[in-house]
């Protein structure tokens, strides 16, 4: 189940940080309300994972899985290019949390 909390947590917080920009430093309602209430879930998600997945895992799994994912949003409906370094270096974190998930022996707290 913390896999569960982990990927609720991973989806607010893109949910957030996509309405970010659109809140306009805070200045429109809606899209601020949508920011709030998204990182607060992403939190409390995040907490719910962290009773069972250390620290390190979720928090790998956390920004690499966001990153791509915020990405890839900005990409399709913000227009954000995305150049061949920054898919490469994209590519290279979800290589990284991989390896981590993978070959870690990391299980301690």
């Amino acid at each position: 189940m913390s896999y569960v909390y982990l990927g609720i947590a991973i989806l607010a917080e893109v949910i957030a940080t996509s309405f970010l920009k659109q809140s306009d430093g805070f200045t429109r309602p809606l899209p601020t309300v949508v920011t709030a209430v998204g990182y607060g879930v992403a939190f409390y998600f995040l907490s719910l994972s962290l009773r069972e997945i250390p620290t390190g895992i979720a928090y790998a799994i956390w920004s690499g899985v966001g990153i791509v994912l915020i990405a890839t949003i900005a990409w399709a409906l913000q227009g954000q290019k995305l150049d061949l370094p920054a898919m490469l270096g994209m590519a290279l974190i979800v290589a990284g949390v991989l390896v981590m998930n993978l070959f870690s022996r990391t299980t301690g707290h």
